[in-house]
């Protein structure tokens, strides 16, 4: 299993502008809850690192062949989605796409690197907000601050071989899919006002989704790793 370490994530996330009181958990389970009880709820975000298997690749292909680039941008968006067109950064731009939505926006430190990165996204379309993030030195130097970090080095924040970073967030109601690869972000459905990331029904929308698909097609075990991203403790 790829590792998808909170440590990393935590001060990744500090560096960039995130406050203190909001921090990254281990996922241990999701279905125990006694392997979840370590979490506060409700959680804000879920951060997936998954191998991209032949079955999920084909679910990828066939909903994003059905699927418009992304056209959204301006405050009325349900969340703020980053196309990826920096390399080796698919970690980072996951903890990105954690902590710019959802409730996890009011921890952002005013004035900071983050902030600024969230505010001049707002009004840009795809294109335009990706070169943004490419230009932004704050943020290549944060994430570079953490490359050598953690027990397997880079290879926890870049993905590599194959792994792709996925978050998961609750905004307005709905739980979207972000991932920079793809055409956009993707609404996984509605949850309940009492319903967070790690709630059964988002996990089913989610993660246990593509679970599904890797267990349709025959697959094995698929060999997630995943953090949850909630107030400190």
């Amino acid at each position: 299993m790829t590792e998808n370490n909170p440590d990393v994530m935590n001060q990744l996330a500090a560096k960039l502008g995130v406050s203190p009181e909001l921090q990254f958990y281990d996922v241990y389970s999701l279905d125990e809850y006694e392997l979840l009880a370590h979490i506060p709820r409700p959680a804000f975000a879920l951060l997936v690192i998954i191998p991209l298997s032949p079955a999920w690749d084909k679910d990828r292909m066939d909903e994003d062949a059905e699927t418009e680039d992304y056209a959204g941008f301006g405050s009325g968006e349900p969340v703020i989605w980053f196309k990826q067109t920096i390399g080796n950064a698919c970690g980072s731009i996951g903890l990105l796409h954690s902590v710019v939505n959802g409730p996890a926006v009011d921890f952002i430190n005013p004035n900071s690197d983050l902030a600024d990165i969230r505010e001049r996204a707002i009004p840009l379309d795809m294109t335009s907000r990706a070169k943004m993030l490419y230009d932004n030195g704050s943020f290549e130097t944060a994430h570079k601050s953490v490359e050598l970090v953690g027990d397997t080095s880079a290879a926890h924040m870049d993905g590599h071989a194959g792994q792709h970073f996925v978050s998961y967030v609750k905004s307005k109601g709905k739980l979207w899919e972000l991932e920079g690869s793809r055409k956009g972000p993707i609404d996984r459905g509605e949850l309940a006002e009492d319903e967070d990331v790690l709630s059964p029904r988002a996990l089913e929308l989610g993660l246990k989704r593509i679970m599904k698909v890797e267990s349709d097609a025959g697959g094995g075990d698929l060999r997630f790793s995943c953090i949850a991203l909630s107030r400190k403790q």
